[in-house]
Formats: structure tokens, sequence, C-alpha cells
């Protein structure tokens, strides 16, 4: 995940018609963990649960303090699923857009991706979810020149 960055308030600059996402929960994988420098600037009195999860057919790399993670069939990465406290949801998407650099589908500006997978709870149960992965141009260059994380476990590194 990015650097740490102050608690924005808003999508500054953000504009169009692009359509409200779908209230998901969020997969966080890195410097968002519970214990990580991220989760209390971000994720403190924005949730309402959160709840040790893997992320499978993704792998995990090193990046400039935070990881990476992108798609990688069979692999599987640890996190925790995040579910956004009552009328917190969109002041937490925003904050989470700017901090992982996404501008919006597609768009070539964009480190991380946000897409929509399925996350398994400790019991194996599937959960939709939000989870940033890095956007193809660096996930190419990670795959032929990365230094992958064994295990896919930030905290674990």
């Amino acid at each position: 995940m990015a650097s740490s960055v102050d608690r924005p308030e808003g999508r500054a600059g953000r504009t169009g018609s692009v359509p409200e996402p779908e209230e998901l929960a969020f997969f966080v994988y890195g410097t968002l963990r519970p214990g990580e420098v991220n989760h209390e600037l971000f994720l403190r009195g924005r949730t309402a649960a959160e709840q040790p999860a893997r992320l499978p057919d993704a792998a995990l790399y090193e990046g400039p303090g935070y990881p990476y993670a992108v798609d990688r069939p069979g692999s599987a990465i640890a996190g925790e699923l995040i579910v956004a406290a009552p009328g917190a949801y969109g002041e937490l998407l925003v904050a989470l857009d700017l901090l992982e650099e996404y501008e919006g589908p597609g768009h070539p500006g964009n480190i991380y991706d946000r897409i929509a997978r399925d996350a398994l709870r400790p019991d194996g149960t599937p959960v939709r979810a939000w989870v940033y992965l890095a956007a193809p141009p660096l996930a190419g260059r990670l795959a032929s020149s990365g230094t992958e994380i064994p295990g896919g476990d930030w905290l674990r590194r």
C-alpha cells in the first residue's frame, strides 16, 4: 500500500458521472493491516468489523515500504477483511482510493486498480471485497523483476 498521508476529507478533483461503487468489504494486505501505520491513520474509527482472511489467486511483492498484490492463479495472500462502520463507507472509500493512487477504472495514472474479488474467511466462506491490485504496467514489471514475499504475508516478511 502506498505511503502514509493525511486523512482526506473529500475526493478533491474528482468530477464526472462515475457510478457509485457497491458497498463491499475491503481486503487489506499491507500497511492497512492491524498494527501497521496506515491502519491507525485510515481505519481507526471507521470500521465495524475486521477479520483475518486470504485472497486466493494472488501473489505479494515487495514495494518501497509497502507491498503490491498481483493476480496469480494457484497462490494466495494473507490479510484482513475490513467492514466499514455505518455511515463511514463513502469517506473510507475516498481515503483508500487516494492512498492507493486509484483514479478510476482503467485510468492510466493508477498505481493500483480497485477490483471486486472473493476473499476467504478462516472457515472458507467467500466474501466479496474490494482489493487494490497493482495496475497492469506495474504488475508486469513485478512479475519479471520484482521480489516476491514468500508465503504471501506482509506481516511475516
